[in-house]
């Protein structure tokens, strides 16, 4: 069979084609993986030692943004939020009380509505009240204002969390950690 002339036409053809179809294909994975990025799942890693031994320096791990869309944050998340100091930076805390409960720290214990917490995370580290953040007030005990949270880091001597810079707006949360992902000897799920 001849094809004459016709043969470079067809071939080019095919080629800006198959281009084409690989154009769309990596186009259509960037777009999945942003909308995932967005509206689902966002991978970090964590910078500091403020989570420890919960969560150490170097780990990375992937916090999840569905389940506030249907609930609100609650006492034991690990959430990841806007700093109040830094609103371009992410931080990472647990979830003590939320808006309307009381916070006290007496003795090197964390209270809510006057219940001492059982906080086996911390690994008996006493929880003490920090010098506020400039501009910032906080006297205990503290009435966590509605649609606010209170969060602490695992390692309550070396944390600046809501004992420094105040309770978080809900707003400002981002998702709910939930598993590290590396690495592997650290693989697992995050308990609240």
């Amino acid at each position: 069979m001849d094809y004459g002339d016709h043969a470079p036409e067809r071939q080019g053809n095919s080629l800006l084609r198959n281009a084409l179809s690989i154009v769309g294909t990596v186009v259509l994975f960037v777009a999945i993986s942003f909308l995932l990025r967005m509206f689902v799942l966002q991978p970090y890693e964590i910078p500091s030692g403020s989570m420890e031994e919960t969560i150490q320096v170097g780990d990375m791990l992937f916090s999840e943004k569905v389940s506030y869309y249907f609930t609100e944050p609650s006492y034991g998340d690990i959430v990841t939020f806007a700093d109040p100091e830094i609103p371009s930076r992410t931080l990472i805390k647990r979830v003590i009380a939320t808006g309307g409960q009381t916070v006290d720290l007496q003795d090197g214990s964390v209270l809510v509505d006057g219940k001492k917490l059982v906080e086996p995370y911390t690994n008996g580290e006493p929880s003490y009240p920090l010098t506020s953040a400039y501009g910032t007030t906080i006297s205990y005990p503290y009435t966590v204002p509605e649609g606010y949270l209170w969060v602490m880091g695992d390692n309550r001597t070396n944390s600046q969390d809501s004992r420094y810079f105040g309770a978080v707006d809900a707003s400002t949360v981002t998702g709910k950690a939930f598993f590290v992902y590396w690495p592997l000897n650290h693989i697992g799920p995050l308990a609240s």
